[in-house]
């Protein structure tokens, strides 16, 4: 096997983070602790001996990537979400990839639900565009079509192995060359589109993203958060575009953003529809560099 080593971010994901570990077993692996309050230190410490822990305030999922880096020093590093665990095999099928495309800064397995259903994890590039389509429920006019749905890769089955734009961050084994040449994941953003952030960068510098389906992964899916990050999500788009699109192009996502949310306000009057309020809301207390500065 290549020289790799496994990195997860953890905070207050019992028992997820047991099936995780437990599925790199073998694997020099380094867990970051966010402070978690669930026991999980005393379970690592107890349960899994070998593996390295670190504690370290939570200063976001991206923070936790570059420390969990900086204690490993392999060919290749696997980021492993804490709720979120290897399938028998899948890691060597990540490295055979990866060590057959040289060029992969990336390479992602397919992820499958709890009850085996396909988890879609391909992306396309946030733009103005395709924040529409997926906010305005556009794709659901036409889910399989290329053009209203972009944003989740629409008309790709994830059963190929393919070049992607970027996909999402609960499994990636990560080249050290990228790293070193690209750069850390930016600590900017807490807890979502560091990936997206990430994956770009590498593009720009000519590294691929890679997605195989001849590796799985089990992924639980907002274990840790229970799905409370919502207006950090919307943040995350904003980020990404402000950085790489320019200040203009966030801010007509922002006034899309809040139209959009306030529509789905008004259709769910339920706790998910006080999400989209509350997010709304939000992005009507300020212009773009406000708002990424609160």
């Amino acid at each position: 096997m290549s020289d790799v080593s496994a990195v997860v971010v953890t905070f207050d994901a019992l028992p997820w983070l047991e099936r995780s570990l437990q599925s790199l077993v073998g694997v020099d692996t380094v867990v970051v602790d966010h402070g978690s309050t669930d026991g999980t230190v005393e379970v690592v410490r107890q349960h899994f001996p070998g593996v390295r822990l670190v504690e370290q305030a939570n200063l976001g999922l991206a923070a936790g990537w570059n420390c969990g880096i900086a204690e490993t020093s392999g060919e290749y590093v696997l980021l492993l979400n804490a709720d979120a665990w290897l399938e028998p095999g899948a890691l060597d099928a990540l490295l055979a990839v990866a060590e057959r495309r040289p060029d992969a800064a990336v390479v992602a397995p397919r992820l499958r639900n709890t009850d085996g259903t396909l988890q879609r994890s391909v992306r396309g590039f946030p733009s103005v565009w395709r924040l529409a389509t997926e906010y305005l429920f556009l794709r659901k006019l036409a889910p399989g079509s290329a053009a209203l749905n972009a944003f989740y890769a629409g008309g790709f089955a994830h059963d190929e192995q393919r070049d992607v734009e970027w996909v999402m961050g609960a499994c990636l084994l990560v080249s050290r060359r990228a790293i070193d040449e690209v750069g850390p994941a930016d600590e900017a953003f807490f807890f979502f589109s560091e990936e997206t952030d990430w994956c770009y960068r590498f593009a720009r510098a000519g590294w691929k993203t890679v997605f195989s389906p001849a590796a799985e992964c089990v992924h639980v899916g907002g274990a840790s958060h229970g799905g409370r990050l919502f207006r950090e999500n919307v943040r995350g788009h904003l980020r990404f575009l402000q950085k790489h699109k320019g200040r203009r192009q966030a801010e007509r996502a922002r006034l899309l953003l809040r139209f959009s949310l306030r529509l789905r306000g008004f259709v769910f009057r339920d706790e998910r529809g006080r999400q989209y309020r509350d997010a709304a809301a939000w992005l009507a207390s300020g212009d773009v560099p406000a708002l990424l500065a609160g």
